[in-house]
Formats: structure tokens, C-alpha cells, sequence
């Protein structure tokens, strides 16, 4: 094996371990939004006790979705048909015939997805700092929070990372801990999309590279072939 093939292998590797993570924490995320911000937590405010609705009116998921699709996209196409491209393509040398070309076909195609996974990747990493960003510093108007009894809250809008953030500034009962310890997976999430980016560069120029030198390869075997 060469060490080109090596480190297309280990950055294969990484690349789905990377992107595994991603798909976890924000399933994490979402499953939590979903089954816990529904009973709304306490806080204390001017002697008396309110509740807070889990979720705000105006809560932003698309950067979620986003995120996940591109992680998504980098673990089965890239990761787990990364696997199959290359045993196929592995297995289809010095063949012919209609399987051959198939495996050969199916390894092609999986490399021209390689760019666009990329571009994916970068696009989803771009579109949740700019949107998150954006949003950085808003806090919850309190008087206003205690006043709406539990009912969602309307002003603003909000991303997961920046709702929970404001929430954690509140005098809360309780729930601290758990809103906390979701918060760093909501901006686990956020973060680990650098070095899932910085991987799938990686990888992505080793697949290409990894392209020109089998196609190289395989002239030299046609061409060897043809002069017996």
C-alpha cells in the first residue's frame, strides 16, 4: 500500500469519526428541544417566581439542519461510500465485464462527490458563525419573560446557542447544570464543524490525488499489457 493510499485511508477515518460526532451532538440538540424546553423552566425575578417558556417564538434551526446535512452528507456518502468505492475499485483491477465496470463507475461517482461534499461542509461552517454571530450578546428582557406566564417568549430572534445563553443569565430554580451542559453541546456542535472542515479539506485533496495516481497506475499495466 502506498502512502498516498494510507493517508487517504486515515483521513477517510477521521472524516467519519469527525462527522459521527457532529451528527450526535446536534441529535442530541434537537432531541432535547424537543422533549425538555417543552416544561419551560423557572426563575426568580423582583421576590417572586415565573416561568420561562423552553423555546422563544422566533427560534432559528435552519444552521441545525444545515449542519447536519453536511455531516450527514460526509459520513454515509463520503465515509461509508468511500469504503465500498475503494473495495470496488480494489477488486475490479485486472477485470472486465459488466461487474468490473460498475465497481469502476461506482468508485468515479463517489469521487465526484468529493468537491461538492466539500463545498457543503464549507457552507454549513460559514452559514452557523455568521448566523450565530449575528445574534451574539442578545439577552431576555426580564419584566417582559415574567409577564407572559410561560408563553413563548416573542421578542428577538434566537439561535439555540444564543436562547440558552440568555436563559443561563437568568436567576434560575433550578435546571442550571442540565441547560449548561446542553449549551456546550449546542456549541460542540458549532465548533467541531472547523475541524470537520480542516479534515474534509485534507481529505478531499488526498482523494483527488489518489485519482491521478490509480489512473496513472493503470495506463502503466494497459500499456505493459499491450506490449506482451
Amino acid at each position: 500500500m502506498s502512502r498516498l493510499s494510507l493517508a487517504l485511508k486515515v483521513a477517510l477515518g477521521l472524516l467519519m469519526v469527525d462527522s459521527i460526532i457532529e451528527l450526535s451532538f446536534v441529535s442530541s440538540m434537537v432531541a432535547w428541544l424537543h422533549l425538555r424546553t417543552g416544561q419551560g423552566f423557572l426563575f426568580n425575578y423582583d421576590g417572586s417566581t415565573y416561568l420561562l417558556s423552553g423555546k422563544p417564538l422566533n427560534l432559528m434551526v435552519d444552521q441545525g439542519h444545515t449542519s447536519n446535512a453536511a455531516s450527514g452528507t460526509a459520513f454515509i456518502v463520503m465515509g461509508l461510500g468511500g469504503i465500498l468505492a475503494l473495495f470496488f475499485r480494489y477488486w475490479s483491477r485486472n477485470k472486465s465485464g459488466g461487474l468490473a465496470r460498475f465497481a469502476r463507475f461506482f468508485y468515479y461517482l463517489w469521487v465526484s462527490f468529493a468537491v461538492p461534499a466539500f463545498l457543503l461542509t464549507t457552507g454549513a461552517l460559514a452559514y452557523v458563525f455568521a448566523v450565530t454571530n449575528a445574534h451574539e450578546g442578545q439577552t431576555i428582557n426580564t419584566p417582559l419573560a415574567a409577564g407572559l406566564n410561560g408563553s413563548t417568549y416573542p421578542s428577538d430572534t434566537w439561535t439555540p446557542q444564543n436562547w440558552f445563553s440568555a436563559v443561563l443569565k437568568l436567576d434560575l430554580v433550578d435546571a442550571r447544570d442540565e441547560i449548561r451542559s446542553h449549551y456546550l453541546v449546542m456549541r460542540g456542535w458549532q465548533y467541531n464543524l472547523i475541524p470537520m472542515f480542516i479534515v474534509q479539506l485534507g481529505f478531499t485533496v488526498l482523494v483527488l490525488l489518489e485519482l491521478f495516481s490509480w489512473r496513472r497506475q493503470a495506463r502503466v499495466l494497459v500499456l505493459e499489457h499491450e506490449e506482451k
